[in-house]
């Protein structure tokens, strides 16, 4: 591996400094191999526990691209699910309402109608937890569309927790478990896993996130998303926790797969070309972002075709598919308050400082 640039070490050692984050780890790969991996700052900034190149970050949002997506993928290879389905024809519950001719493809390019966000765990804590999951579910069912499907772009969480029923009700298991065993555990992945309320002890070190003021606790290996902690931690959303290495290996495997490199067991090719595709009119693939054409969160310099996701904690990836690059920043931005917004600013600025270093050969 080679030495890490001076310019990209400053600029996150300037962020930890400047407050951007109290840590984060960046990792750059370029044709399969690592050509960056370094940690800076705090995972825990009360117990001053080091950010490590292991640490173990809550990836919230990029649970739809690095889990829930590649469940449904494999629901596809097996013929189990059709993304141009109905959800009225996948899960019954839903006919004979508003939702019923909701495609399997809007719910994966936000363009269903559903409402982005909805504090359903407000309601749902006041019940006992082994009738959370039939309360949601009820909840989805009856929540009003915030506008006729298909009619525009809405990112909505509530999207991914309908496909995360479709994914348990097809595959007969759980998201975790569907995801460990097709997905993660073909590739040797350990170190991307979802952990159940209350976590069982696992070894590793946790990136700190919030001081919840809901449940009055700093977290730490607990999941920092209310809904999906509501929820039991295991929902389509949110909830996955991993390291950079090992999104990493997840998504190299992927650009390999989609350059015809190799066969893989983890997706088809033509599977995965499908959902690497730029939905008509908007910045989205099926299950991913891809670079919008002003303000993008991955800067100036990443293809048009590149695919990547933001997870509220502070959390990205961008894989640039034309030059077979992988640019990671995981970071703790919302430790201790998620009021730190200062990201937004730096995310697009190292994005445009790894490309820059990478086009004139720098590296």
């Amino acid at each position: 591996m080679k030495q890490i640039d001076k310019q990209i070490d400053k600029m996150m050692k300037d962020a930890v400094a400047d407050r951007v984050f109290p840590g984060g780890v960046l990792l750059v790969s370029k044709e399969g191999k690592i050509i960056f991996f370094e940690a800076y700052g705090y995972a825990n900034l009360f117990s001053k526990a080091k950010m490590t190149g292991d640490t173990i970050f809550d990836l919230a949002s990029l649970t739809k691209p690095l889990a829930t997506t590649p469940a449904v993928m494999k629901l596809v290879e097996y013929g189990k699910l059709d993304i141009e389905q109905t959800l009225g024809a996948v899960l019954p519950v839903f006919r004979n309402t508003e939702k019923e001719q909701i495609s399997i493809r809007q719910l994966l390019a936000h363009n269903s109608g559903l409402p982005d966000y909805r504090p359903y765990y407000k309601e749902l804590c006041l019940s006992d937890a082994a009738v959370r999951e039939t309360a949601l579910r009820n909840m989805l069912v009856k929540e009003p569309l915030a506008y006729p499907a298909g009619e525009k772009v809405l990112y909505s969480d509530l999207g991914f927790m309908i496909l995360r029923w479709i994914i348990e009700t097809l595959s007969g298991k759980s998201l975790d478990a569907f995801t460990e065993k097709d997905i993660y555990e073909p590739l040797g992945l350990k170190n991307l896993f979802f952990r159940k309320i209350p976590p069982a002890p696992r070894a590793g070190k946790f990136a700190a996130t919030e001081i919840c003021p809901w449940r009055n606790m700093l977290l730490e290996g607990t999941v920092h998303d209310e809904n999906a902690y509501a929820a039991g931690g295991i929902e389509g959303h949110a909830g996955l926790f991993g390291t950079a290495e090992d999104i990493c290996r997840l998504v190299s495997e992927w650009l390999a797969i989609f350059h015809g490199h190799f066969s893989s067991c983890i997706v088809q090719r033509n599977i995965l070309k499908v959902f690497w595709e730029r939905q008509k009119g908007t910045d989205r693939a099926l299950g991913f972002d891809m670079p919008s054409l002003k303000k993008s969160a991955a800067g100036h310099y990443f293809s048009e075709n590149s695919i990547g996701h933001l997870g509220f904690t502070g959390t990205s990836f961008w894989a640039d598919t034309e030059r077979l690059l992988i640019v990671i920043l995981l970071t703790n931005r919302v430790h201790p308050s998620r009021e730190n917004v200062s990201i937004r600013i730096f995310r697009p600025k190292i994005h445009d400082a790894v490309m820059k270093k990478i086009a004139v050969n720098a590296l």
